[in-house]
């Protein structure tokens, strides 16, 4: 069998990936890989980036649960709350850096 040509647009497809691959590739061997410390740093930060608003959340949910009487509702919500927005800024603190 005779092997079908690459239609135009299959062609810039894999031109475009070839070439992003090629940048990647030589912006890693410029900037060098990144080192364990700065790996491990950068897990610390995201854990308080994310633990940070669930403890205030946490806290002040308990606060409003005791003055208001109302269970955990306050609470509960609070927490879930933090966490999206730890989740929001974590993941705005890796695509940015």
């Amino acid at each position: 069998m005779k092997p079908q040509p690459q239609t135009e647009p299959d062609r810039d497809a894999l031109h475009a990936a070839v070439r992003a691959r090629r940048a990647r590739q030589a912006r890693r061997e410029r900037e060098g890989e990144g080192s364990l410390a700065r790996d491990l740093a950068l897990v610390g930060v995201l854990g308080w980036t994310i633990v940070g608003p669930m403890l205030l959340g946490l806290f002040a949910g308990r606060w409003l649960d005791h003055r208001l009487g109302s269970g955990i509702f306050w609470t509960g919500g609070l927490l879930a709350l933090g966490l999206a927005i730890g989740c929001v800024l974590a993941w705005r603190r890796v695509r940015g850096s």
